[in-house]
């Protein structure tokens, strides 16, 4: 049973992600040259992050923020919609979540699902795949998604580690219907007005 949900929920990605990209390209094409026009840099921001089975690949975002914002001020951590390495146009990006748009492109190719845990960098909450606990390393046995059971739930609420229990719980409970009951969720939350940065110092926004 597990594996004939594995097959649809392939099947779902696939054409969910051929046909969203479809439907989407003129705002994709919009908010594209928005970011040209209004900041200097890429279109889009692509990093490392981990996969599945810990493998790494690029992520592909709208670009939201400075070149090299990474490097500058508090690195991955943002605690204000008002901190100056965000850009114009990247904070209606970051509000409505139109900066994860291009991740499609990742669904299409096989190197994340919708819905799954959200994939980490490469160097936090641990450095390296092999540097996680055994018991965290479970989250990574499915494609990490553009959304997750996490993102409709807790978000960024609470630790990194309380997060992988969540993801680990999206494992054990996982099939399609879990699944499409999680996107529905997520474009419910797209409506609500809901704050994106951490208050804590040490957490990362997904």
């Amino acid at each position: 049973m597990k594996s004939l949900n594995l097959f649809i929920k392939r099947l779902i990605d696939l054409f969910g992600s051929l046909l969203g990209l479809i439907i989407i390209s003129p705002i994709l094409i919009v908010l594209a040259i928005s970011i040209k026009l209004t900041s200097n840099g890429p279109i889009f921001f692509r990093q490392e992050r981990l996969g599945k089975n810990g493998k790494a690949f690029k992520i592909i975002k709208f670009r939201t923020m400075v070149v090299n914002a990474e490097k500058i001020g508090d690195g991955l951590t943002l605690k204000s919609e008002n901190d100056n390495r965000i850009t114009k146009i990247g904070k209606i990006l970051r509000a409505t979540s139109l900066d994860e748009l291009p991740q499609l492109f990742n669904v299409l190719a096989g190197q994340m699902s919708l819905v799954g845990p959200r994939p980490p960098v490469i160097y936090f909450p641990y450095d390296g795949f092999e540097n996680y606990p055994e018991w965290a390393k479970k989250r990574f046995i499915m494609s990490p998604g553009m959304t997750g059971l996490t993102q409709v739930t807790v978000r960024n609420s609470v630790s990194w580690d309380d997060r992988i229990i969540v993801d680990n719980e999206y494992i054990d409970a996982f099939n399609v219907w879990l699944d499409i009951k999680i996107l529905f969720k997520t474009v419910y939350k797209l409506f609500k007005s809901e704050n994106i940065y951490m208050k804590a110092e040490k957490k990362q926004r997904n």
